[in-house]
């Protein structure tokens, strides 16, 4: 007897997942805009249509809105009766009112319960098209900034759980106070990016092509900077509780644009001159990336504040491809020498410099710089954390560090990073 095969029935693909269209409510009493809103519409969202304020709220209570256009002068309930209501259930909706010869107080009416844009009857569809495509920008930006605050909230949940262990130990404790210190960088960042939202959209009813580029700009910018704080909560967490981590890669290049960036707007900027200079040709690293920016970020706001005199932060790259003689390079009142274990001298090798000329470091504090809580700073300035999280960074990462300070000239930070060995298919 012949044994019978049984092919398997060919696999479908799953199709690809569809972007969710949004959702645009139009309230009006009049036939002919409801229609011609409708037409001009239809294939760009899903539409909710009432006639009248009442079935409007009954939409609004089954339905998320992203954006609504309501008549203002309407048999029954008014257009503003309806926004504040619209307001009620769902606050994000972005509401344009359509007018005719209304007053002045009812606008302002109509302004202080909410309503963003206003459009003349009757409407060309040029006009009207803009400004819903603005609302439905603006509703999105709205939502990206509760998201992130949201995702803000979990982080703070999670390490304030994390605090109620009772076995902490001294070493866990630093770990905490490290915590707080690195996601300050990006909070500080994340706070001047919401001034600056907050400033171009204010309490205008209309946002210009120009203010629209720049918020959206600045919510990529807010998203990249709340990754980063989950990104450095995780890597902490996982310290905390020994897991190991994956070896990581980086491009050196998107991290020191990621560095100029921050660095920009950071208040320790001040009126010094900051330069940075990516490589010539990019290569990759064997460091998380996350690790990499907050050694750099720490090295360059050591080097902004360490004068209070105008000075200059240079921060550049060099690659080695031959072995490098570190013999030549020993502890003394000028220079200070770390290096993380099973460091090895293979190259290629990155050396990142942090270069200033804010005065320099005296020798009998170079000794000290990194440890735990040492400052020179007034109480309250400082906490003293910063360089010693480049130090235990650095030796995770199996680098080298060379400290040279000449007092009363500057000092040079010189950190030198295994390049990442190359792909099978590169």
């Amino acid at each position: 007897m012949l044994a019978t095969t049984i092919e398997p029935p060919p696999v479908t693909p799953a199709p690809a997942p569809q972007k969710q269209r949004r959702t645009l409510l139009i309230v009006d009493d009049e036939e002919g805009p409801r229609q011609s809103l409708r037409v001009v519409f239809k294939e760009d969202y899903n539409l909710l249509i009432a006639s009248e304020g009442q079935r409007a709220i009954e939409l609004a209570q089954q339905h998320k809105v992203n954006v609504a256009i309501l008549d203002i002068r309407m048999n029954g309930m008014s257009g503003t009766e309806v926004l504040e209501r619209l307001k009620a259930i769902q606050p994000a909706t972005e509401v344009i009112m359509l007018t005719a010869y209304e007053t002045v107080e009812t606008l302002r009416l109509a302004l202080r319960l909410g309503a963003s844009d206003f459009l003349n009857k009757p409407f060309d569809v040029a006009t009207v098209r803009k400004a819903v495509s603005t609302a439905m920008e603006k509703h999105s930006f709205a939502e990206e900034i509760r998201g992130n605050n949201e995702k803000l909230a979990a982080l703070q949940v999670e390490l304030h759980d994390q605090k109620l262990q009772e076995e902490i130990t001294r070493t866990r404790g630093e770990i905490y106070a490290s915590i707080i210190h690195d996601i300050n960088g990006p909070l500080t960042i994340i706070s001047g990016f919401i001034q600056i939202i907050n400033q171009r959209m204010g309490d205008s009813k209309k946002l210009e092509a120009e203010d629209m580029d720049t918020v959206k700009d600045r919510l990529r910018r807010i998203t990249r900077q709340v990754s980063n704080c989950i990104e450095i909560s995780h890597r902490y967490l996982s310290l905390m509780r020994q897991q190991p981590t994956a070896p990581a890669r980086v491009q050196v290049n998107q991290i020191l644009d990621d560095l100029r960036e921050l660095l920009h707007v950071h208040p320790c900027k001040g009126a010094n001159t900051l330069k940075i200079e990516t490589l010539a040709q990019d290569l990759e690293l064997q460091i998380n990336g996350t690790d990499l920016i907050q050694i750099l970020l720490n090295l360059a706001i050591n080097a902004l504040q360490c004068s209070t005199d105008k000075h200059s932060v240079e921060i550049s790259g060099k690659v080695f491809d031959n072995s490098v003689d570190f013999s030549v390079v020993r502890d003394g009142p000028a220079d200070r020498v770390l290096y993380g274990q099973n460091f090895t001298n293979t190259p290629p090798l990155l050396l990142l410099t942090v270069r200033d000329d804010g005065g320099g470091i005296p020798p009998e504090n170079l000794s000290q710089i990194f440890k735990p809580y040492f400052t020179t700073k007034a109480p309250g300035k400082g906490t003293g954390l910063g360089l010693a999280i480049v130090h235990r960074l650095l030796k995770e990462a199996r680098g080298f560090l060379h400290v040279h300070s000449e007092f009363g000239k500057g000092t040079a930070f010189n950190i030198y990073i295994p390049t990442a060995p190359r792909k099978a298919d590169e």
